[in-house]
This record gives C-alpha cells, sequence and structure tokens, in this order.
C-alpha cells in the first residue's frame, strides 16, 4: 500500500429490509459517500415470490437475489457519491443480521434457486420463529444429557439460532435438508460470494452455530435429536476464520459487481451488532453496545467467562479477539413501536400529525413526552416478537396490564417505550448478578433518532448513556474489519481507536423520575415472572394457530 496516498475501505450492512453501503478514509474513519438499496422482496411472510406457495405462522424467509443486487447498486453509488476513484480502495468487508441462514449446493448455489416453490429451499430470516417447537427439543435433550456447551447460551438455544432451524428443515421437507450440502450464514455466503472462497467467520459459527472450545455439539447428541441428523456438523464448513482476517480476495466477478478492484481485500464475515462494537469504539471489557432498531442486540466484550443465564452466548473471539464477547437480546422494539402506529392509532392522530408537519411516530413521542412518569397507569410486556432475552421463549406474546376507557393511544405508545426500556435492564441485571460488570452503556442504531426513548432509557437503567458517533455503525464496523483485512491497522482494537465514533454521557439519568421508574419497574418483573412460564401465552398462541392464523 503507499503510505502517501489516501487509502479507503467500504463496509456493506445488510440489514432487514435494505442493504447498506458506506465508503470511509481508512486514516481517520472519515465517512465520505453512502448509498441505499431497499430489496425488491424484503421480508417475505405470506407466500413466496412467483409461486404464492402460503407460509406458516411465524415464518420469516428473504431472497438471496436482494443481497446481490445491494452489491451491484448500493457498492457503485456510495463509492460515485464519496467521489473516490475506486483504485483507492484497498478492502470491503460485509455484515449480516443472523441468524439469517440458508440451505445451499457445494458450490454455493442456494437452493431456492432450483427449488423456488420449497418454502424450506429459501434462506430463514433472524426473525424466522416457526421452529421454536424444533429448539424445545434441542434444549431438552441438552439439558437431559448434561451438554456442556449449553450453560455458554444461558441453558438455552433460541429458535433463531442455526440448530433449530435445520432441525425444522429436516423433519418437515427431508429431501431438502438432503440436497443442502452446505448450512451457512448468510453472512458466510455473501463472502463466498465476493471471494470465490469459503469461509466460515468465528462470530457467527459461535453465537449461531454451537461452536464452542473449537468443536461442534457431539454427532451422539446430533443423531439422538434424529438420527438423520447426525452428519449436520458436516454440512458447516471448516475452521471458523478471527474476525478482521482476511477471508480472500475479490473476484473478477464480484469486481464487475461493485465495480471495485479486482484482488482487493475481503474481511471474514461477521454480524450487525457485533461488528459495530468496533465503529462505537466499545471493544474494551465492560462496555455493552445496544444496537436498537427493529429489534435490539446487546453485545459486550469481557475478560471474564460466566454463566449469565438467558443470555445467547458467550464465545471466546466473538466480538474482539483475546476477550470473551457477550450476546443478549430483545427481538422486538422498534418493531413493537411501528406496530402499534400501524395498527392501533386513531385517523385524527394521523390528521393531526400531518397538519403539524410530524411523523405518527414523532406526534405520540410528543405526546407521551409530556407526561409525568406513571400518569398513563400501564405497564407493559415487550414480548410482541417473543423473548430473546432472558427467557429465550419466541411463543411468548405481549400484556398490557392497566388499561381503561381513558386510555389514551399515547399512554399506550409510552408504556410500550418503557416496557423495552425495562427489558434491557432485566438483561443488564442478569449481567451484573452473575458476576459480569456492565461499566458503560453505549447506544447504537435508527432509534437514537428519539431522544424522549434515549432519556427514559437512562432514566430506567439508572445510568448515563454514551452513544456511537454514527448514524451507520454496523457498515463502518465492517469497513473498519476491512481496514484491518487489508493490513492498514494490526488489530481490530487499534483500528477502532482511530476509526471508531463514541461520546461518552450523552443522555444522563434524572434521580426523580429514575425513583418512580424503580417503582414501575418491580411491577414489570411481577408481571414478567408471572407469565415467564408461558402457560396462558402458549395456549393462547396455539389456540390462534390451530384457528390457521
Amino acid at each position: 500500500m503507499n503510505a502517501n496516498r489516501e487509502s479507503y475501505v467500504i463496509g456493506v450492512d445488510f440489514g432487514t429490509l435494505s442493504g447498506r453501503a458506506v465508503v470511509v478514509r481508512v486514516s481517520d474513519g472519515a465517512e465520505l459517500g453512502s448509498a441505499v438499496h431497499e430489496y425488491t422482496h424484503g421480508v417475505i411472510e405470506g407466500a413466496l415470490p412467483e409461486s404464492g406457495v402460503r407460509l406458516g405462522p411465524d415464518w420469516a424467509l428473504q431472497s438471496p437475489e436482494d443481497w446481490r443486487d445491494v452489491l451491484r447498486d448500493a457498492v457503485p453509488k456510495a463509492l460515485a457519491v464519496a467521489g473516490v476513484p475506486a483504485a483507492q480502495v484497498v478492502g470491503i468487508g460485509t455484515d449480516f443480521t443472523a441468524c439469517t441462514v440458508l440451505p445451499a449446493t457445494a458450490d454455493g448455489i442456494p437452493l431456492c434457486e432450483p427449488y423456488p416453490d420449497r418454502p424450506h429451499a429459501w434462506p430463514k430470516l433472524w426473525k424466522h420463529h416457526a421452529a421454536q417447537p424444533h429448539a424445545d427439543r434441542v434444549n431438552a435433550l441438552a439439558a437431559e444429557r448434561g451438554e456442556p456447551w449449553l450453560s455458554r447460551y444461558g441453558g438455552k438455544l433460541s429458535s433463531e439460532w442455526q440448530f433449530a432451524k435445520a432441525l425444522q428443515v429436516l423433519q418437515e421437507d427431508p429431501e431438502v435438508y438432503g440436497r443442502a450440502d452446505r448450512w451457512i450464514e448468510a453472512a458466510d455466503w455473501i463472502v463466498w460470494q465476493l471471494t470465490g472462497v469459503e469461509t466460515r467467520n468465528v462470530c457467527t459459527a459461535g453465537y449461531k452455530g454451537v461452536f464452542q472450545d473449537g468443536h461442534y455439539p457431539s454427532e451422539e447428541f446430533l443423531a439422538a435429536l434424529d438420527p438423520a441428523f447426525a452428519g449436520f456438523a458436516g454440512k458447516l464448513g471448516g475452521e471458523p476464520a478471527p474476525l478482521g482476517g482476511l477471508a480472500g480476495r475479490l473476484s473478477a466477478a464480484a469486481a464487475e459487481w461493485t465495480r471495485l478492484p479486482e484482488g482487493i481485500a475481503v474481511a471474514v464475515g461477521n454480524v450487525d451488532a457485533h461488528v459495530t462494537a468496533a465503529a462505537a469504539d466499545a471493544v474494551r471489557p465492560g462496555q455493552m453496545v445496544a444496537i436498537m432498531g427493529t429489534s435490539t442486540c446487546h453485545v459486550m466484550p469481557s475478560d471474564q467467562l460466566a454463566e449469565v443465564p438467558g443470555m445467547c452466548g458467550v464465545v471466546r473471539d466473538g466480538i474482539v479477539p483475546g476477550l470473551w464477547g457477550y450476546e443478549a437480546g430483545q427481538s422486538g422494539v422498534g418493531d413493537i413501536f411501528a406496530w402499534f402506529v400501524d395498527t392501533s392509532v386513531p385517523a385524527s392522530y394521523t390528521e393531526e400529525a400531518r397538519r403539524r408537519g410530524l411523523t405518527v411516530h414523532q406526534y405520540l413521542t410528543s405526546l407521551a413526552e409530556g407526561q409525568r412518569v406513571g400518569q398513563h397507569g400501564l405497564v407493559a410486556l415487550d414480548w410482541h416478537n417473543g423473548n430473546r432475552s432472558v427467557l429465550v421463549d419466541h411463543n411468548l406474546s405481549a400484556v398490557v396490564a392497566g388499561q381503561t376507557l381513558a386510555t389514551r393511544p399515547e399512554d399506550v405508545y409510552r408504556a410500550l417505550i418503557e416496557a423495552t426500556a425495562f427489558g434491557a435492564r432485566v438483561i443488564v441485571e442478569a449481567f451484573e448478578s452473575s458476576g459480569v460488570p456492565v461499566e458503560e452503556f453505549v447506544v447504537a442504531g435508527g432509534l437514537l433518532k428519539n431522544a424522549f426513548l434515549m432519556q427514559v432509557y437512562a432514566d430506567v437503567l439508572r445510568r448515563p448513556l454514551s452513544v456511537i458517533g454514527s448514524e451507520q455503525g454496523p457498515a463502518l464496523g465492517s469497513a473498519i474489519h476491512a481496514a484491518v483485512a487489508a493490513g492498514a491497522y494490526p488489530d481490530i482494537r487499534s483500528a477502532a481507536s482511530v476509526m471508531g465514533k463514541r461520546t461518552a454521557d450523552v443522555y444522563l439519568p434524572d434521580a426523580g423520575r429514575a425513583d418512580t421508574y424503580d417503582r414501575l419497574y418491580a411491577e414489570y418483573r411481577r408481571l414478567h415472572d408471572h407469565f415467564a412460564d408461558g402457560g396462558l401465552l402458549h395456549r393462547l398462541r396455539a389456540i390462534r394457530n390451530e384457528a390457521g392464523a
């Protein structure tokens, strides 16, 4: 690399509804241009494209062609916006939602392409929750056998993770399962598309694929789940590669798609939440990053290994090499607010918001922030999309207590915001009660734009909130990893210290509001613990499913 010439890297973030590319200067992390490509198919939930084959409850799929289109569309556009010569780009890094996973042939062809009318041939998005019965089976057997890896996942594997989804494919469409030479995270599949080289990354392998202490769960365990499942680990690829590593070089085909130079460095794949830690320069022990968007993922490096109940996983080197990386999460946050606005707001509110030049979210927020804490008389459970941490049960559903004929939309909207903050507090308390201190709470993601929501979180958590200095944390984090893969920095920590951005203590808790929130949180915990066994909520879901919802 010519030290006298500025060099640049590209970060590409593959989200739930769109993909974003950002051009970043290696010397200081400056973001010079970006572009977004909206997926043509979005989230496939009701029926398959073209064939119209109906999907069952709690399904969520995606199209690989949408992902390829991000490379063809967003990357060249971002480069044009930045005004950077392609010849000065030295690397590209990518991140993905996870567990977003697909069956593929040995040469990387997604099975949905030769079998477009088979639902199980399509990639399963992170929020595909139809595999909950299979997750229950995995967890029950692992507990019965005393599998040593189970404690690394807080005692339960999520239905969102690789094993439950793969077991669902095997048991509901064994032909598709048999034709799947590879069961691969989209994070690794897109790197395969860029390089022509199949790799696996230590992040998704550990958190989503149960790769612990150098191996996957034993063949004996897998066979006990289902005899035909015994060889499943053989579909998961080879030894996972370290984060920040070089996965390969940009192929000629991918260079044509992206308009980038053939042969530049391609970083090992990563998960959108975990790579954001580098963008926030939060790669030291005790720095918890909450990436708040449609859902929230909480990631934190630590120098301590502990059993934290309900965690999504703890993985050595899973966020930054040399440290244990913890992950927890909430399955619905922004999605909950969006659901409420889409389904439960009267036309008069929509009209008033339009008259004031506000979105409905902004209008409801303005009304909610005028209330005193507790004025609405409500407490809610934030389980509209199930519970990821700490209960790890995606068949749970939401509860709102305290409604009367005087309850207004802004009351419920505020109660839902508070419920997500209470859910975050449950997670923080689970860490600290297990001996893993949370030294700093750093916020990233799209919900940062709502200052009222951020203040609620500071008050509920009774701690300052630090804020990432980028509106596109995952893409910036991927660019930082690309800089490491290209050899511009020796490791992720040194790259993050130069290219990452974080402002400390942006939101400070108010003692008076925090005291009242303590009382509301106590009620939330009573409601949480009462419904935690899922009895009533599971029965209601079963009745719904039997009715053909």
